[in-house]
């Protein structure tokens, strides 16, 4: 097929107020056959216009005017054939174009600015990124509980497939497929899971309804980049139990604790009096191999009243025989020994 090269220029604004512009040429690729049949038709339809019948007023020079009609009627269909033989395709995007002989052409148009023939081909632009759909479904468990659970999808067309989905689906593809088999595939999923499971299995659950839904969508041209559970909501009934189950499960923990403390405070008095039971075999020991150990214990005693009663803020009047116990009336061993 021999296919031609076009240039055209058209007016470039370089700023968004407009007071400075140049001229930008663009240069298309177009099919020899085509460009040759759009002029065949444009001169076809020129001849079979009848100017001769146009009632034109007499004026000097009427040959004239005949001819500047005819130039208008040219040149208006020059400027509709300019005005829309041009399209963009924005970043993100891709287009497909229909022709009204040959239908949906398979080709795939990227970014950028295309040519196309006016009226007889217009584009069908489609967004090519991912996008974030939100659904949610009710499904019931294994163990027969209403779980509702939340989904967010990340889905994009395959770009290089856009012609089959524009046949098979049209532009709105997402509403017409994706609703059916995510209802579809949580039902599936979510059966083989109790309601417990579902909340400490989640990225499991998670992950198979992803495998599910991937396999699903690729049947119709769709591309999942990502599935995540949102938010999952039981039952009345069921949110009450699970609560109930918590508080008994805490109050079996504060029994256990209970217990436990009142093991340890047994122990513990038991070696508190084991503790006593040896001091005081200690101290009989003591007493009966030497008995000024009673006497030294009493002045130890005699220290710490001291003490206690000089910090006090009370005045307190004792005798000496008072204050040291009646020392002066014992006989230590060294001085008996010394007598």
């Amino acid at each position: 097929m021999v296919k031609w090269r076009i240039g055209v220029c058209f007016p470039c604004f370089t700023s968004p107020s407009g007071s400075n512009f140049m001229s930008c040429c663009v240069i298309f690729r177009v099919e020899a056959a085509v460009f040759v049949w759009f002029l065949a038709r444009v001169h076809l339809y020129t001849r079979k216009m009848n100017f001769n019948n146009v009632k034109v007023p007499k004026v000097p020079g009427g040959g004239a005017a005949s001819a500047l009609i005819k130039l208008g009627i040219i040149g208006g269909l020059g400027v509709y054939a300019a005005a829309n033989s041009l399209y963009n395709v924005e970043g993100g995007h891709r287009a497909i174009v229909f022709n009204r002989v040959v239908g949906i052409k398979d080709k795939v148009y990227p970014e950028g600015t295309h040519l196309i023939i006016p009226w007889f081909e217009r584009p069908v632009i489609y967004d090519v990124r991912a996008r974030p759909h939100l659904v949610e479904s009710t499904s019931g468990s294994r163990d027969l509980q209403m779980v509702k659970i939340g989904l967010r999808v990340l889905t994009r067309p395959v770009p290089d497939q856009l012609p089959t989905v524009y046949r098979t689906l049209g532009e709105n593809y997402n509403e017409r497929v994706l609703p059916s088999i995510i209802h579809e595939t949580l039902k599936a999923v979510v059966a083989q899971y109790n309601a417990s499971q579902l909340i400490t299995m989640r990225e499991t659950v998670s992950r198979e309804i992803r495998k599910i839904l991937t396999e699903r969508a690729a049947n119709f041209n769709i591309a999942l980049d990502d599935v995540s559970i949102t938010s999952l909501t039981f039952g009345k009934e069921f949110t009450a139990a699970i609560e109930a189950k918590q508080v008994a499960a805490q109050e079996a923990e504060r029994a256990k604790f209970v217990v436990e403390k009142a093991e340890q405070d047994k122990k513990s008095a038991i070696i508190r009096a084991q503790g006593e039971a040896t001091s005081a075999q200690l101290i009989g020991q003591a007493i009966a191999n030497n008995p000024a150990f009673i006497t030294l214990r009493k002045i130890e005693a005699s220290r710490e009243i001291a003490h206690t009663i000089s910090n006090s803020t009370n005045r307190v009047f004792l005798n000496s025989d008072d204050l040291l116990l009646n020392l002066q009336k014992m006989e230590l061993g060294s001085t008996s020994g010394k007598k």
